[in-house]
């Protein structure tokens, strides 16, 4: 695995909705519109909030919504060129910054060239073999979980294994650093362990990343070699155990978390462009804090939806359309933003600079050694898990989470902890529980990370 993801965070964009793109592909022939240069003014901006990358949503030719590809080596004229995206590259490295692209290996548009041409030279054709078929029919083309426009690659052919390594090691080649691969899930594992072979055979430090959403997690990663594997569970969990208050779901969901790490390193997320945005999400905007310390304080690769950090709000709707609130247009750069959001901002560049000062959270080994409806102890510390590092340092994190209308005393061993977040930054509780008393008690709906070294 890639070595630089071990204390990575990321930003994850979305670009065709960040800088404002039309809905659909340009005329034929049309100037390309030069947008892509607008997340330039935005690279410093993540930095600042504390990231080391910057995840990329689609980015190549396509017709509407970058997930219907007709041509993954040209970029999206709708966004620019190969100059803007060279530039952008550039100026991310000259930050610290590395950039993941998206790529949808599952399905293409049906404007995609090579589908156009399988339609023309018929059936049993080189390029018809590209595509799955369901029957006999000219047009019986298999495609993404019904969408008509979605016709799916036939992983089975030695030429879309080819194709598809090509479009890897190409970007990978033009200064990337890793690939989120779209559905990933619809794709048989031995395509991907075929071509992430051959893509870290000339670029080894390359980082793939699966959108998976439902099954086991590990024995997916297994099977396909992916470095990394979405967590929806704990996605799930997070923001439905506070709504709920219930945090015994959360419990659950990270001992499921705990058992993935022998086989993969999570992505780890409370939000991304395909869900409801999680200050909508959550039914009291004091759990906010709650959500983003959960995601700071477990191992995983930590990401976070452009626009979270600023409590953006938004709500996912299956219709036509329906991505638009979660997907808008950012102003032209963050001195346009609302000013509401800064508040969360900055408690996010301190949790974010506390996973940073700690790197080893990212393969930590979490218990949960207290757990009630409404108040939850999660304690991480280092792991030698394959991957890990081979002499951990001897920290360990304690983080109290209380969704009750009262302050809570949590039965645990505090004794040799200190306090190094809460949602007001410096303790509350003031020079007493620095020294080590009443460390175990948190105020009414709020968290406390304690740390020992």
């Amino acid at each position: 695995m890639a070595s630089w993801i071990d204390d990575a965070v990321l930003w994850h964009v979305y670009p065709l909705g960040f800088v404002g793109a039309p809905p659909k592909a340009l005329p034929s022939g049309a100037p390309v519109e030069h947008r892509l240069p607008r997340l330039e003014s935005w690279l410093d901006y993540a930095v600042d909030l504390g990231c080391s990358g910057l995840l990329l949503g689609p980015i190549f030719a396509s017709e509407t919504h970058g997930y219907d590809t007709v041509d993954h080596f040209r970029i999206d004229p709708r966004l620019g060129d190969d100059a803007d995206f060279d530039r952008l590259v550039a100026a991310a490295h000259a930050r610290g910054l590395r950039l993941v692209l998206d790529g949808v290996f599952n399905h293409v548009a049906r404007t995609f060239p090579m589908f156009l041409q399988a339609r023309a030279s018929g059936r049993g054709s080189a390029a018809d073999r590209w595509f799955r078929h369901t029957g006999e029919a000219a047009d019986a083309y298999d495609t993404f979980e019904g969408h008509h426009r979605l016709v799916a690659f036939n992983h089975a052919d030695p030429a879309v294994v080819d194709y598809v390594t090509r479009v890897l090691t190409y970007w990978l080649g033009r200064g990337v650093a890793g690939w989120r691969l779209d559905a990933a899930y619809a794709v048989p594992a031995d395509f991907w362990r075929q071509v992430l072979a051959a893509a870290r055979a000339t670029h080894p430090d390359a980082w793939f990343v699966a959108e998976v959403i439902h099954g086991d997690y590990a024995d997916f990663a297994r099977a396909s070699t992916v470095d990394s594997v979405t967590q929806y569970e704990l996605w799930k969990a997070i923001w439905s155990s506070l709504n709920d208050r219930n945090l015994f779901e959360l419990a659950w969901a990270l001992r499921r978390h705990e058992g993935f790490l022998a086989a993969e390193l999570p992505q780890t997320f409370t939000g991304n462009h395909d869900v409801t945005r999680l200050a909508t999400r959550l039914d009291d905007g004091r759990h906010l804090g709650h959500a983003l310390a959960v995601l700071m304080c477990v191992a995983g690769v930590p990401t976070i939806y452009a626009g979270d950090e600023q409590a953006f709000q938004g709500t996912k709707e299956e219709r036509e359309g329906g991505d638009d609130a979660i997907r808008p247009e950012f102003p032209a750069s963050p001195a346009g933003l609302d000013g509401s959001g800064w508040p969360l901002h900055r408690l996010h560049q301190r949790l974010l600079a506390f996973r940073r000062r700690h790197p080893w959270l990212a393969r930590a080994c979490t218990s949960v050694p207290h757990v009630a409806n409404r108040a939850l102890a999660l304690h991480s510390r280092p792991s030698l898990v394959a991957g890990a590092a081979t002499d951990p340092p001897g920290d360990e994190v304690l983080l109290l989470v209380n969704l009750d209308d009262e302050e809570y005393d949590f039965p645990v061993d505090t004794a040799g902890f200190e306090v190094a977040e809460t949602p007001v930054g410096d303790d509350p509780r003031g020079d007493a529980a620095r020294s080590g008393a009443s460390l175990s008690s948190v105020p009414a709906h709020a968290w406390s990370i304690l740390l020992r070294t």
